[in-house]
């Protein structure tokens, strides 16, 4: 759960979850949202890929990008576990 919070702490990476409720995206259409390099996103998207809040699948010569819903639900679990009144 630490790497989850860990990427979940960036505003940048938070930005790139938030543009993929809206559906799956390749790196080009992710990347037209911000400043910085493609080196810089691919780290984001790296961050995300290992705290398995993002699933990468390959399409044709593209790599898509995606929500995991599943961790989502487990992030969730956990705060209201924490903060939540019983």
């Amino acid at each position: 759960m630490d790497t989850v919070y860990k990427a979940l702490a960036d505003p940048s990476r938070r930005k790139i979850l938030e543009i993929l409720k809206d559906g799956d995206m390749t790196v080009n259409e992710i990347g037209r949202h911000f400043p910085f390099s493609g080196a810089t996103l691919s780290h984001h998207l790296d961050t995300l890929k290992r705290a398995n809040l993002v699933v990468a699948q390959r399409q044709g010569q593209y790599i898509e990008y995606s929500l995991n819903t599943s961790v989502f639900e487990e992030v969730v679990k956990a705060l209201i576990g924490l903060f939540g009144k019983e």
